[in-house]
């Protein structure tokens, strides 16, 4: 999460865009006009995934940075993911302060072009810690999110992307590379970018939900907060800034998103695996596949 700018004391995300698209599987087809129930997650299909970017810091001086062996191990880490369930990925770089780093998207075959329902997170770490909540965490929720995805072999009606971006920390490097180089038409085929900065921290009492009413976006926003209200889960909301959903907003692409919060650890040493709730991270991910299936079931008016 980069601290550029002050959402009183707090911060949240959003998300990012691109085009290419392929047949929908057959099975995935078949599960298509039904908007079926979401599935949910269990500690032991998201912590992994954290886990193992621990372990990528752990091997490469204690950080994930751009233009780090351990930023360029925890990318290949979540393609390889991705490449193995399905997935259409591509790397896209762009270089920063002399170091070539790579956004990686990733692509569900299906849905309509013309609709994107686009989910992201940024990948990187600051030099001086792991970046384990921030934002391991949100990238492993967008990662387990991915997966189930695949594993349903959902059949959405919007086409659905995700991405994870680098060099956030350096202020917001990595998506505002990617959205600049969007055509008029590729960002006007965005629906809504969903981000998420920090979805794990410890002692989260509410979680808080990014409001663009800016550009009037109301369905993402509504759907998170009536999740967590089905749920009794308090909720805060906050506007857009201070993670990547800022680059899209730049460009006029709405956004929604939430956080946890900002940690105790936050871009220090210690925010490494002991510094995110499992609890809290396997209920974000909920969160995110919840509304994902609920918005990827319909395409709006235009």
């Amino acid at each position: 999460m980069t601290l550029r700018r002050s959402l009183p004391g707090l911060v949240a995300g959003a998300l990012g865009i691109s085009l290419t698209l392929s047949a929908v599987p057959a099975a995935a087809a078949t599960a298509k006009a039904q908007a079926p129930t979401a599935p949910t997650v269990s500690e032991q299909q998201v912590m992994p995934h954290l886990r193992a970017l621990q372990r990528i810091a752990d091997r490469n001086g204690g950080n994930r940075a751009h233009g780090t062996q351990g930023y360029a191990e925890s990318v290949a880490y979540v393609k390889n993911a991705l490449d193995r369930a399905g997935f259409r990925t591509k790397l896209v770089p762009f270089t920063y302060n002399g170091a070539t780093g790579n956004n990686l998207i990733a692509d569900w075959p299906g849905g309509d072009p013309d609709h994107v329902l686009l989910t992201g997170a940024h990948l990187d770490s600051v030099k001086e810690g792991p970046g384990i909540n921030d934002n391991g965490s949100g990238s492993a929720a967008v990662l387990a999110t991915a997966l189930q995805v695949a594993k349903s072999r959902l059949g959405p009606e919007r086409h659905l992307r995700f991405a994870w971006w680098g060099a956030e920390e350096s202020g917001l490097i990595g998506s505002a590379d990617y959205v600049g180089k969007l055509s008029g038409a590729e960002r006007r085929r965005i629906d809504v970018y969903l981000n998420f900065d920090q979805a794990g921290s410890k002692n989260t009492r509410q979680w808080l939900v990014v409001h663009d009413d800016e550009h009037g976006e109301t369905e993402a926003q509504q759907a998170f907060e009536a999740w967590f209200a089905e749920r009794n889960i308090p909720t805060f909301d906050i506007g857009v800034g201070g993670s990547d959903h800022e680059s899209f907003g730049n460009a006029g692409i709405p956004s929604s998103g939430f956080s946890t919060g900002i940690s105790d650890c936050i871009h220090e040493a210690c925010d490494n695996l002991a510094n995110v709730d499992p609890k809290t991270e396997t209920t974000s991910t909920d969160a995110l596949i919840g509304v994902l299936w609920k918005l990827a079931a319909t395409t709006p008016r235009r």
